[in-house]
């Protein structure tokens, strides 16, 4: 999979700019606050629902303009595909070769990226939320599927808190066995893809950091036992029942799949508390490999990498240690960097340089 041509009009600080990235490695450098970053998100929106950064699609479209746009060619499977995508404050808009796509399932699969950030980093040391957040974007990406029971169960799960708030509980049971059928299969199918990560997970991290420490993924749901959907569902109903009392105190669903951890350990420890500022960027980073992995399995090709802000995310070592691994893949890849870090010049056969200032891209060479 490459994209193979980009423009951006009008996103974020960029006002105008015409991409031609190279098909490996493609290096954006610049001092912070140019639009490195704004760059790589207009690339991983292409494929994606949702950015990487915000919620807010106010945020994306430049001040004082109405409209956002993101275009670009996508070479995949020995075919070409036109994905235009046009973003307002009230919604987007997709096409597919000039086609308008309504549903996210034909968007599904057309541009597949994983990107890595220092903000990524930070949801080691942040609470349950960030690795939720990160576990249901990663699930969604090789997993049509997971997205409309997503939907389903938040849509049951803001029913069920309405009955726990309101004098008149009728029906209150029946939401409670809904959301347990639903949860049911958010947990399923959270397990299944976290199950294939951690087998995954121990190659890339020994590959980035060295061996000699034991990374493991791991995703123990309250109250679930079972990997089985309809076991998973009768758990959650017996918990619901448990905890009725204390939800109807609250007006709350105290527990269940929306409220789950991702566990990240590093030789049987909470990587959260014991791993190093460099253990937890390997750790992170070697995930998104995995998830690379995975996405080539299901799709039968290679996502793009985006890497953003590399320079302060590893240090020399394993920057060296990575850019020899990806060197040996085939594997688009995209890098902002504030500077052209060494790490860099193994793969320079392979890249192509813009310098980036003020939301403007400046093709330097190969």
């Amino acid at each position: 999979m490459r994209l193979s041509y980009l423009t951006v009009a009008d996103f974020r600080n960029v006002e105008s700019v015409h991409f031609e990235p190279g098909g490996r490695f493609n290096l954006l450098h610049g001092l912070n606050g140019q639009g490195k970053t704004n760059l790589l998100e207009a690339v991983y929106l292409l494929g994606s629902p949702r950015s990487f950064r915000t919620s807010r699609l106010s945020e994306l479209v430049r001040h004082g303009e109405k409209q956002a746009h993101i275009q670009g060619t996508v070479e995949s499977g020995g075919m070409e595909s036109r994905l235009r995508l046009i973003i307002e404050p009230a919604g987007r808009k997709v096409e597919i070769d000039s086609k308008a796509v309504h549903k996210a399932s034909e968007l599904h699969g057309k541009l597949n990226s994983v990107v890595f950030s220092p903000d990524d980093t930070g949801m080691v040391r942040m609470g349950p939320e960030s690795r939720r957040r990160y576990l249901d974007r990663a699930v969604y990406m090789g997993d049509i599927g997971y997205l409309h029971c997503w939907h389903s169960y938040q849509r049951i799960l803001k029913q069920r808190n309405h009955l726990l708030k309101s004098l008149d509980k009728t029906g209150l049971d029946i939401w409670t066995e809904k959301l347990a059928e639903t949860g049911g299969e958010v947990i399923e199918r959270r397990l299944r893809f976290v199950a294939v990560l951690d087998i995954k997970l121990q190659k890339y991290y020994s590959t980035i950091a060295g061996d000699g420490e034991l990374s493991r993924l791991t995703y123990h749901p309250e109250g679930v036992q079972s990997t089985d959907r309809q076991q998973i569902r009768e758990e959650l109903l017996e918990l619901f029942k448990k905890q009725q009392r204390s939800d109807e105190r609250y007006g709350t669903t105290t527990a269940g799949p929306h409220r789950d951890d991702l566990q990240f350990l590093l030789d049987g420890r909470p990587l959260k508390a014991f791993g190093s500022q460099g253990q937890q960027k390997s750790f992170v980073l070697a995930l998104k490999m995995a998830e690379m992995d995975n996405l080539h399995v299901i799709f039968g090709e290679a996502p793009l990498l985006l890497l953003d802000d590399m320079s302060s995310e590893l240090d020399a070592q394993r920057n060296n240690n990575l850019m020899e691994f990806l060197i040996t893949r085939d594997i688009q890849v995209f890098i902002t960097t504030t500077e052209r870090s060494p790490a860099l010049l193994a793969a320079a056969p392979h890249c192509a340089v813009f310098h980036v200032e003020g939301g403007n891209l400046t093709f330097e060479g190969s």
